[in-house]
């Protein structure tokens, strides 16, 4: 069977075909984004949930026995201090600007919001492992399975999925402002995100090959492997938020869009040698440094495209939203003062 021919039918982030050559520069902002979007600090936003969001996982995960696996995975999801050690939570942070955009309480997203940097821990400490990428480091340090075993790590990442699962029931607060019936559609969520047709088909379809084809099977990957979390950061902060269904669908939109995108930029970062080093270039070979450019500006576009749908209807609570997209592409500035806890 072609791999082509196994594809999920997940629609992909919208790219326009073009034989143009781009350079990787600002896209002219919407006319709908709000006049203070220059204005607005995402570094003080961001690591103002970031220190929430710490808090709440260095709560969640006490040692206790067996203290090798719990070590392991307080090791996977709390890295180090310092630059290279500290944490983006990116996926948290997205969940809770969703949920805070339609203005909803931050504590109504911040259990699914550790939940989600759980999930996002053990698919890195899995995607580390030797029978994948075999990385010997992680956010400059030693990655969880080189630090404490192939076993543990293996056990690490297992624990860490249904600690997420519970943690989201016990702690977020139900049924008010969460209804039960919400915190349901979120727990499919969570799962549906990182199982056999979310993020697990990401890494299939790379251990596969995909990204040496075409145009479509790399954007495939790209969407499958990062889109996905990305997707369903958005999506359950959209959920825990109260938003519509029409809401709910254009976060999704977004999320997707920005995981993607995040990506690509770290790909051509790392080929440009403005990023961290990857051993695998095969997205770029696939693409092109130029078409890989131009997907960038689409991609761009597109997240903003999305969040201009908020922008009347909440006004100043949608910049979070536009300045996301800016540093995807722009990463101007670092986060080390965050770094997570111990």
């Amino acid at each position: 069977m072609a791999l082509s021919s196994i594809f999920l039918p997940l629609p992909l982030p919208k790219v326009l075909s073009s034989s143009r050559s781009h350079r990787l520069l600002p896209v002219r902002a919407s006319s709908a984004a709000p006049a203070a979007s220059a204005s607005f600090d995402l570094r003080r936003y961001w690591t103002s949930l970031i220190t929430d969001v710490e808090s709440e996982l260095d709560a969640a995960m006490p040692m206790r026995p067996p203290e090798s696996i719990h070590a392991a995975m307080r090791y996977a999801v709390l890295p180090g201090a310092g630059k290279e050690g500290a944490a983006k939570r990116a996926p948290p942070v997205l969940c809770i600007a969703a949920c805070e955009l339609l203005g909803a309480p931050r504590s109504a997203a911040l259990p699914a919001a550790a939940a989600l940097e759980m999930l996002h821990a053990a698919s890195l400490v899995h995607d580390d492992l030797p029978c994948f990428d075999a990385a010997p480091t992680r956010r400059g340090r030693p990655s969880t399975h080189a630090a404490f075993g192939t076993d543990m790590a293996v056990l690490a990442g297992d624990a860490l999925f249904p600690l997420a699962y519970t943690h989201v029931i016990a702690h977020t607060p139900s049924p008010d402002p969460v209804p039960h019936a919400v915190l349901l559609r979120v727990m499919a969520e969570l799962a549906r995100a990182v199982g056999s047709t979310g993020m697990a088909a990401g890494q299939f379809l790379d251990l596969a090959g995909a990204t040496a084809l075409g145009e479509a099977e790399v954007m495939q990957v790209l969407t499958k492997k990062f889109g996905e979390m990305a997707e369903c950061s958005a999506a359950c902060g959209a959920m825990l938020g109260g938003a519509g269904l029409d809401e709910e669908a254009a976060l999704r939109r977004y999320g997707r869009t920005i995981g993607v995108l995040y990506e690509l930029v770290d790909d051509i970062r790392s080929a440009s040698g403005n990023g961290k080093m990857r051993r695998n270039a095969s997205v770029l070979r696939a693409l092109g440094m130029d078409r890989a450019l131009g997907i960038v500006e689409e991609l761009k576009a597109q997240a903003k495209t999305e969040a201009d749908r908020f922008a009347d209807k909440y006004g100043d609570r949608v910049l979070p939203l536009y300045s996301f997209v800016d540093y995807a592409v722009d990463r101007g500035f670092e986060l080390q003062d965050a770094a997570a806890a111990p």
